[in-house]
């Protein structure tokens, strides 16, 4: 593995600011079942290239490095996918096996983020993605609009289905994109504006990752933080151009039929 965190000590032991990203990869997918059964959801073909592929190559040019948190039972498909992958951040990449075997014994989301921080010990501000994640928007962008409030900024999508929204996450922001409510899974959606499973945490607030969990705060699903930090700290709102969850076969299908539709442009 061609993993170099030489860059990222020298920027650290000189004060400078770092970027490390953290792709959350490491669930079972059980909603897309069988196509998951042996194969991770992240590596799943759109248009002929996974979906981490995506991920990555919108990443921004600033990340230090690249975490990629894995589970045991799709660790090998992980190294196989990467030993022919071909990226200029590939030598910013390092996979941390979260060590899980099936759902029952698995960290959730946000165990799994405070796994990473944890073992790598990672001190400067996080870029925070859901591994199923498919956008056509630079991460660039998001991270040079976060940096300068210098405060948690999540991205945002308007979905335009209420029902929609439901198996989502429900945001509402003011006329400066704080967020000034912020549920998971409503029953009630007070808007068609969604959270996207993409977070930036200035370093300043990545410790409360932990005392959100140490307080009893479930470890899964991402925006479970969110929903208790908001309430806290200000966090602001990045909209998406294009975006999509990729958690049914039927988004999956959406997107496969968008993607290739921009290919014939």
């Amino acid at each position: 593995m061609q993993f170099d965190s030489k860059a990222n000590e020298r920027k650290k032991l000189s004060g400078e600011k770092t970027l490390d990203v953290i792709i959350l990869a490491a669930g079972y997918a059980t909603r897309l079942y069988p196509l998951t059964l042996t194969r991770p959801k992240p590596l799943l073909d759109v248009e002929g290239k996974p979906i981490i592929e995506y991920i990555i190559e919108r990443l921004p040019r600033e990340a230090d490095q690249i975490y990629i948190v894995v589970n045991e039972k799709f660790y090998a498909d992980f190294l196989r996918w990467f030993d022919s992958y071909v990226s200029d951040f590939k030598k910013k990449i390092k996979f941390v096996n979260d060590c899980s075997e099936d759902e029952n014994d698995k960290l959730g989301a946000i165990g799994d983020l405070n796994f990473v921080l944890s073992r790598e010990s990672v001190q400067g501000d996080i870029l925070v993605v859901a591994g199923d994640n498919l956008f056509t928007d630079d991460l660039g962008d998001f991270y040079r609009t976060a940096i300068v409030k210098s405060e948690p900024f999540l991205a945002v999508y308007d979905v335009g289905d209420i029902e929609w929204v439901k198996r989502l996450s429900s945001v509402s922001v003011d006329d400066s994109g704080r967020v000034t409510f912020f549920e998971e899974k409503p029953l009630n959606p007070k808007s068609t504006l969604v959270s996207t499973a993409l977070y930036y945490y200035p370093k300043e607030v990545v410790p409360l990752v932990k005392k959100y969990l140490d307080e009893g705060g479930s470890p899964d699903q991402p925006g479970r933080f969110v929903e208790w930090l908001y309430k806290k700290k200000p966090v602001y709102t990045w909209r998406f151009k294009k975006w999509y969850d990729i958690g049914t076969k039927e988004t999956l299908a959406a997107a496969e039929e968008y993607f290739s539709s921009r290919g014939r442009e």
